[in-house]
């Protein structure tokens, strides 16, 4: 019995050192939000800051539609990418007056995308003017 704890309690504890370890910035870009973003393909309205900033990557990447100031990215240029963009940004950093900001348009963000090789778990997003 005691064998049997000391394995459980290493295999716990080294599940618990690779949870623990930072994952690495796999990419970053500024984009400026501009009127082209707040609104989908079918002319909506978008009112989540996830929304806009995937909004934001579809434009640049697949539509060519951009601001000065917006800056490219590897990470979004893949569609599926694109598509955990909610996930990425509920997991990562923003906080609520940065995304009132990004719904109300007309601001400078920085998009830090954190993850493992080429997968992405979250971003961290900060506003300026």
């Amino acid at each position: 019995m005691p064998r049997f704890l000391s394995t459980l309690l290493l295999t716990v504890l080294l599940a618990l050192a690779t949870s623990a370890t930072a994952q690495d910035l796999v990419g970053s870009y500024f984009a400026f939000i501009g009127r082209d973003d707040l609104y989908n393909s079918k002319g909506q309205r978008l009112t989540e800051p996830w929304q806009i900033l995937r909004q934001d990557r579809a434009n640049y990447h697949r539509f060519g539609i951009w601001q000065v100031g917006d800056e490219g990215d590897n990470f979004f240029g893949s569609i599926d990418n694109r598509a955990i963009m909610e996930r990425m940004v509920m997991n990562g950093k923003i906080d609520s007056f940065a995304g009132q900001r990004i719904v109300a348009g007309g601001v400078k963000v920085h998009v830090q995308i954190y993850g493992y090789g080429n997968r992405g778990d979250f971003v961290q997003v900060t506003v300026s003017d």
